[in-house]
């Protein structure tokens, strides 16, 4: 059985590992590197799970097997960033990753904002997943990361 449930400040572990398996996993589907994350002192992954800005998880056998989050930035309250959504290939095919972007989704409707997220060119997994659950490109497409040649695709979701 896989549960869904948003991380805690305990979980910090269960996070930085799916985190870090993600980005190894799938370099291009993310503007962080993986160096980068495993860089991070244990106290920053600690304190992402502080504050008010979910990250969603789904854990199999005390395993996270996959994970999303919701960023509010705080100079536009009028929009939530869906970020880092991504399902470990063993566990792909079973709707957890529509069950955490559903989770994140209501979190942003809640709050009163927006979600909107990015996908990476050619992720054409991700991206169905995106437009089935209602999200819409804007037509904004910007660089995934620097020295990358790959290009991020900004999609919204609009309330009907």
């Amino acid at each position: 059985m896989v549960d869904i449930k948003r991380a805690e400040q305990g979980d910090w572990e269960l996070v930085r590992d799916i985190r870090l398996r993600a980005l190894a996993e799938s370099p291009d589907a993310f503007s962080v590197l993986h160096a980068q994350a495993l860089a991070h002192p244990d106290e920053l992954w600690r304190e992402r799970l502080r504050g008010p800005n979910p990250t969603v998880v789904a854990v199999h056998d005390e395993r996270a097997v996959a994970m999303g989050g919701g960023f509010a930035p705080p100079d536009d309250p009028r929009t939530a960033m869906v970020w880092g959504m991504w399902t470990d290939p063993a566990f792909r095919g079973q709707a957890l990753g529509r069950r955490i972007l559903g989770d994140v989704v209501a979190w942003a409707h809640a709050a009163g904002r927006t979600p909107y997220l990015h996908v990476t060119e050619g992720n054409d997994g991700a991206r169905a997943l995106y437009v089935s659950c209602g999200f819409e490109p804007t037509g904004v497409w910007e660089p995934l990361r620097e020295g990358s040649g790959l290009q991020v695709e900004e999609m919204v979701l609009r309330r009907g």
